[in-house]
């Protein structure tokens, strides 16, 4: 909800964020989603999506350099990257940062949104659509992927599953052997997986136990992401590599080898990232509901 001073985002049901707002940059629709593009006073730039904080400029370097380096730092070499949503292009930004990469492949639904991303999000995407390396599909990420080529790895960074949004159907369990299908003999993939907070914890939980439905090696993991007001729920997928078992060295030749700084993330944040508390813990362990085309969730 907009108004001349102040965006409101209800974030669950019961709770909600005030940010006080500076610029209203870009306000419009597209086929598939209500897109806000905004000046906060404590975010900077935010893109917002259907009512809900995507990314901000003050920090999407956390949200993105968790979704990206720790599953290609594991692969040593990667070469060809599928991308499922990303359409602000920093996801893309974080890949190509990898010089062993040659392809990236971005599949996004909306081609307004990457337009205005293009257009608005410099700050994001740096310059990422025009490198050579990059080709855009605008399809259905899950249509795309039934009918790929192997790819070394599958990074999913699209919005939460909400009844009726664009993404609901990308957090199944036939989504999702759609993914081990298109990744290579040692292909691993991620996925972002919305809310770990301790009161919100019913679709991170499911989706995390879903993936066990398909994947041998499966680790969730979280960061704190400040404008998301909530520590944020990823989970990594693999048919045979464990993240667990990265070694300070490898990291370190990782990171010097980098074209471009990092931020957020390295071998201590790693670590942390994949220590969870005791009660999320328990709450994937206990958790049996297995996300399917039949009985989809919703975040909200």
């Amino acid at each position: 909800m907009l108004n001349s001073r102040w965006f409101l985002e209800q974030t669950t049901k019961d709770e909600g964020a005030f940010h006080s707002l500076k610029e209203i940059i870009y306000s419009g629709s597209s086929r598939y989603q209500r897109i806000d593009i905004l000046r906060t006073g404590s975010y900077g730039k935010c893109l917002v999506l259907d009512g809900k904080m995507q990314s901000s400029e003050v920090d999407e370097f956390i949200y993105h350099e968790a979704l990206v380096h720790p599953v290609l730092f594991l692969l040593k070499s990667p070469q060809k990257i599928l991308i499922a949503g990303g359409g602000e292009g920093a996801t893309a930004r974080e890949a190509l940062k990898h010089p062993s990469v040659s392809e990236v492949i971005i599949v996004d639904l909306d081609m307004e949104l990457v337009n205005l991303s293009k257009k608005y999000l410099d700050e994001w995407h740096r310059g990422a659509f025009e490198d050579r390396r990059v080709k855009i599909f605008f399809e259905d990420a899950r249509n795309f992927i039934q009918k790929a080529e192997k790819f070394d790895a599958v990074i999913i960074d699209l919005p939460e599953p909400a009844e009726d949004g664009p993404a609901v159907m990308l957090y199944t369990k036939e989504f999702y052997e759609g993914v081990y299908k298109c990744l290579g003999e040692s292909g691993i993939a991620v996925t972002q997986a919305t809310s770990a907070a301790v009161n919100n914890l019913k679709a991170f939980t499911a989706i995390t136990n879903t993936i066990k439905q398909v994947f041998p090696v499966v680790r969730p993991y979280t960061v704190n992401v400040p404008s998301f007001f909530s520590p944020w729920g990823f989970v990594f997928m693999s048919k045979d590599k464990d993240l667990l078992d990265t070694v300070p060295k490898h990291f370190q030749t990782g990171l010097d080898n980098l074209k471009g700084s990092l931020r957020f993330y390295d071998y201590e944040t790693h670590a942390g990232m994949f220590s969870l508390p005791k009660y999320l813990r328990d709450s994937i362990e206990k958790e049996e509901r297995v996300i399917t085309d039949s009985s989809p969730i919703s975040f909200y």
